[in-house]
């Protein structure tokens, strides 16, 4: 009986293991296939638009992206770098757009003098431009193409 017990333990053992070995090559990893005790060849890091010209939005309230390097811009409870050019106070003298007033709204709407907590981080929402060629494929359509659409469908009706 010690005996048949142990055969089927080994055999269920050995089928988990087995059926283990075969999900685990299934997985998707973020190491696209290369070995754990090997280094893959890093993606190179996309140059900065650093011309400080905007671009188009792709869709309405879309964040503005930001037309110039941030690398090193301390933003944290104490500080923040961005608030150095782009604060109601210091447009003028640095010449750099104002935040929006939506940014000065607390969740009920009432402005405050300062920025709302809930927007005091600014790379929560908007990212450096860059020069990249790697966009991901996807189905996205801007408001003009959707609208564009809209209208050659409503003519052909």
């Amino acid at each position: 009986m010690k005996q048949k017990t142990s055969v089927i333990t080994f055999l269920i053992l050995g089928i988990s293991l087995f059926l283990g070995a075969v999900a685990a090559d299934e997985i998707a990893t973020l190491r696209d296939g290369t070995p754990i005790d090997e280094q893959s060849t890093p993606k190179p890091i996309p140059q900065v638009v650093d011309g400080d010209i905007k671009t188009q939005r792709n869709y309405p309230m879309q964040p503005p992206l930001i037309p110039h390097d941030t690398r090193g811009y301390e933003i944290n409870l104490q500080v923040n770098k961005c608030m150095s050019c782009h604060a109601r106070r210091r447009t003028e003298e640095s010449q750099a757009p104002m935040i929006s007033v939506t940014h000065y709204m607390n969740r009920d709407g009432n402005f405050l003098a300062e920025v709302s907590p809930r927007r005091y981080f600014c790379i929560q929402c908007h990212v450096t431009q860059t020069a990249t060629r790697d966009i991901p494929e996807n189905d996205f359509q801007d408001m003009d193409e959707l609208l564009e659409i809209r209208a050659v469908d409503g003519e052909k009706e």
